[in-house]
């Protein structure tokens, strides 16, 4: 679970650097790598993970909250 708790953060880092450009500079680079609009594949499985990671990380947090007091 360490495992995939890990890859979950990078890809959760990567969206968010992804959101950023997109968001100060309107600069997709996801889409201009894997192409844009609805045959873009890639793009959206790309997308599906960062959604799914981000997810995963709250379930997680849920589960092995490490800021709750130890007793």
């Amino acid at each position: 679970m360490k495992t995939t708790s890990i890859i979950a953060f990078a890809l959760v880092i990567i969206g968010a650097i992804v959101w950023g450009l997109v968001g100060f500079f309107n600069f997709n680079i996801v889409s201009m790598i894997f192409g844009a609009g609805s045959a873009a594949v890639v793009s959206r499985i790309i997308y599906s993970l960062v959604g799914l990671s981000g997810l995963w990380l709250i379930f997680y947090w849920c589960i092995y909250n490490p800021f709750k007091a130890v007793e």
